[in-house]
């Protein structure tokens, strides 16, 4: 079967690599940033496009470019219509999560700030919506209550070939059933940046915890900001401790240990990233 691949960032690197090692890979299409992936194809001598193939920009790279599937994996630019009727067979793509929930960008990232206890990777068709294709097949993924956005990314990357190879042999044996999406039950969650980790201390403690982990190293993180200064943390957990409700949320109680008032419950900050200023009791973190 002759796969294209479009790819980018290390879960792309792995599946590049899973069909350089078979056979079949009849080019790979990636970004700028993503060189190890682009060293790969030109180790293997695979024809390789870089950069945005949007408005026609890929026009003459594929024009001769015969594939049965076409592969979608991480891969940083949206898909037009001259990429989905390439394949003689199928285009879909690997999203993570469980389709229709979380579409769009980060989505296991925004599991875990929402308090979800399960997330998963989806095999659907590429269409020209944002992952709204038919679900093809789908893989469960639980999400453990101490778990950051980078052990979810991990369990994630030990799925995704698993899931290719489910797909590929429905293909070949002519078994595909495609499931489509129900559009009442859809979620979408927009790109993040490292600015949007700044942490409300009027959250509930139970918010603040999901958004610390979800972003903690070697993510950028959950950040506040003493003064001018910026603190990155990377965990938290709930103390005992009592306060005064008509105290600011945000006041730091004490330094050793670094405790910090929420509205319904003090926070210890048992991690944070290296400072070159001193944190003192009864300031307030914004």
């Amino acid at each position: 079967m002759r796969i294209g691949l479009l790819a980018s960032g290390q879960l792309g690197q792995n599946v590049v690599k899973y069909f350089l090692a078979k056979s079949g890979l009849t080019f790979v299409m990636t970004d700028r940033k993503s060189t190890d992936i682009i060293q790969l194809a030109k180790e293997k001598k695979v024809p390789y496009f870089i950069g945005n193939p949007r408005d026609g920009r890929s026009q003459d790279f594929i024009k001769d470019k015969q594939i049965d599937v076409l592969i979608s994996v991480n891969y940083l630019f949206i898909i037009e219509k001259d990429l989905i009727r390439l394949p003689s067979k199928i285009a879909f793509n690997i999203h993570g999560s469980l389709l229709p929930k979380y579409r769009g960008r980060t989505p296991h990232v925004w599991a875990i700030i929402n308090n979800e206890v399960e997330t998963g990777i989806t095999a659907h068709l590429i269409d020209n919506g944002c992952d709204t294709g038919d679900i093809i097949e789908q893989i469960k993924i639980p999400i453990g209550y101490y778990e950051t956005g980078a052990e979810i990314l991990r369990k994630y990357s030990e799925n995704y070939i698993p899931l290719i190879e489910r797909v590929i042999s429905k293909i070949e044996s002519s078994k595909l059933i495609l499931l489509p999406q129900d559009n009442l039950k859809a979620t979408y969650f927009g790109k993040r940046t490292p600015e949007d980790g700044r942490i409300d201390w009027n959250w509930q403690k139970e918010r603040i915890r999901n958004w610390v982990r979800a972003q903690a190293y070697p993510y950028p993180g959950a950040f506040s900001s003493l003064g001018s200064k910026k603190i990155v943390i990377d965990e938290v957990v709930f103390d005992e401790r009592g306060y005064e409700d008509d105290i600011p949320n945000g006041l730091i109680l004490s330094t050793e240990p670094f405790l910090v008032k929420s509205p319904n419950g003090v926070i210890k900050i048992k991690r944070y990233r290296d400072i070159d200023f001193q944190i003192q009791s009864g300031k307030i973190l914004e």
